[in-house]
């Protein structure tokens, strides 16, 4: 192991991963006893569509000491209370995802299993989402920011933003140099490494000019020029049961209602992603090119805009998996280097987040521990295997067998563990969440639920209250979400009236 203490780290790309890997090592490290540098070319693009986020990115903003109101202004965002799932299920149908808790859960049970005792006894509008204020606010285009209620009885909204990634990516830059970290323009030509222990020891620019380095983290997208180009860390290819293979994207003029929420569109293969900002609306199509080759999924695309197209629409190819080591030597992988799930559940910042919170745990005092590198490797395998499982469940449980493309999801092989995790699903609503995973009991229950698989039972303990009992708290709760909801404005009041637009 080498001795040398960790002083000098580099931060190679830049985008949306790079610059907030920066920010939050030089917020948290500082940059008086560390030398920070990003290096990162103007020469290649940045992927550039992650502009949906799910509730975690508030704490990562808190963290970094960002004003809310200046972070909406600055990159042009919007609010979002979950995902509305159109034609997943079946043509016609939708569902939506969102970020809050349905009801209340009552004597030590999750609210679901009573409202399914509900449900199969013939309760009156037997529909979930009318006891989640997210879901009831989202179908009213509404938001609020908005405190815990005094009495403690119901959980404050819960949301996340939706923003244009590149004014992000700026505005953490300024950030980060602000704080003294240091960006260098060129494109790297060469990586050098110890001939003994195979560590990086700088990278070399264009102009010959050497960034040397103690610990490197790899930002360079899909390439992954550290931590696979040149240490050959492997990769763990899931395209068998994540077929989408590529994605176009384009933004479009802004039109209609500023939706308090991202839609996801099922498609004929895959599926078609419209985020709203407030100065323009991003839109993708994610797609598999074995069942639709690039050229009529763009022009699929192009002819399902709200709005006239802002830019030439630009296809990025991906296989969906993760990096076998996310830490290898002395260089750690995040962001796209470090893997790929598609932008489903917008989950890709918030594992960029969870990657740069566990650099800050582990971060090496005197010298590269592999014990500590093991460690985060699992932790990561982890998080993205539970990501996994949770976007695979949206294709497998479907009544759509309507293209080549649905047939397959529908019929394919799964996951041993999702597999075990569905079938008691469908036996006892029970979703079998352990501690850390990502996705929680009311999320498995809006999706696996929205998608139609309805529990055959529930917890024995909803049938322990009378009928009347169950009614009048069911009634309660629902009257206590619409009340909240009713108070609330449109988005687009809301965000001009607090003086939350980039014009503001």
């Amino acid at each position: 192991m080498p001795a040398n203490k960790i002083r000098d780290i580099v931060v190679v790309g830049g985008g949306t991963a790079g610059w907030m890997c920066a920010a939050a090592l030089s917020k948290v490290m500082g940059t008086e006893q560390y030398n920070l540098t990003v290096v990162e070319s103007e020469q290649i693009g940045t992927v550039g569509v992650g502009e949906a986020t799910i509730p975690m990115i508030l704490l990562f903003n808190q963290v970094l000491g960002i004003d809310e109101d200046e972070f909406v202004r600055e990159t042009n965002g919007t609010f979002k209370l979950g995902i509305e799932f159109v034609d997943w299920r079946r043509l016609g149908h939708s569902y939506f995802h969102p970020f809050g808790l349905f009801g209340q859960d009552m004597d030590g049970v999750p609210f679901h299993n009573f409202w399914l005792r509900w449900a199969k006894s013939g309760g009156a509008n037997a529909d979930s989402g009318r006891f989640n204020a997210e879901t009831e606010a989202a179908r009213l285009n509404r938001f609020m920011r908005t405190p815990d209620t005094q009495n403690g009885a119901l959980p404050r909204i819960n949301y996340a933003y939706q923003f244009d990634a590149a004014r992000y990516a700026a505005y953490l830059r300024r950030f980060s140099e602000k704080r003294g970290a240091n960006r260098i323009e060129g494109k790297i030509t060469q990586v050098h490494q110890n001939p003994t222990d195979g560590f990086i020891t700088s990278v070399e620019l264009e102009d010959g000019q050497q960034i040397r380095g103690d610990l490197f983290i790899d930002c360079t997208g899909f390439r992954g020029l550290l931590i696979e180009q040149t240490l050959k860390a492997g990769y763990d290819d899931w395209s068998h049961w994540l077929p989408a293979n590529r994605a176009v994207a384009v933004p479009c003029a802004k039109s209609g209602d500023m939706t308090p929420y991202t839609r996801a569109t099922a498609r004929e293969a895959g599926w078609q992603w419209r985020i709203p900002l407030q100065h323009r609306t991003g839109n993708g199509y994610v797609f598999s090119s074995e069942y639709i080759s690039e050229d009529e999924a763009t022009a699929k695309l192009m002819s399902r805009l709200d709005g006239e197209p802002l830019a030439e629409p630009r296809v990025l190819r991906f296989v969906t998996g993760r990096r076998k080591k996310s830490w290898d030597k002395n260089v750690i992988a995040m962001g796209l280097a470090g893997g790929f799930l598609e932008p489903l559940e917008s989950t890709s910042i918030h594992l960029i987040q969870v990657a740069i919170s566990r650099i800050l745990a582990y971060f090496p005092r005197d010298f590269i521990d592999p014990k500590l590198a093991d460690q985060f490797n699992r932790d990561m395998a982890f998080d993205y295997d539970n990501v996994k499982d949770f976007l695979i469940a949206h294709y497998k449980v479907t009544e759509r067998e309507d293209t080549p493309f649905w047939a397959y999801c529908k019929h394919m092989d799964i996951p041993e563990a999702l597999k075990t995790r569905l079938q008691i699903f469908q036996e006892r609503g029970d979703a079998m969440v352990r501690q850390y995973e990502l996705f929680k009991e009311g999320s498995w229950w809006a999706v696996l639920s929205g998608q139609g698989m309805i529990p055959d039972s529930y917890h024995p303990v909803a049938d322990v209250i009378s009928e009347e009992d169950l009614r009048q708290r069911l009634s309660r709760i629902r009257t206590a979400i619409q009340d909240r909801v009713n108070a609330m404005p449109v988005q687009e009041a809301y965000l001009r009236d607090a003086k939350l637009s980039a014009t503001a």
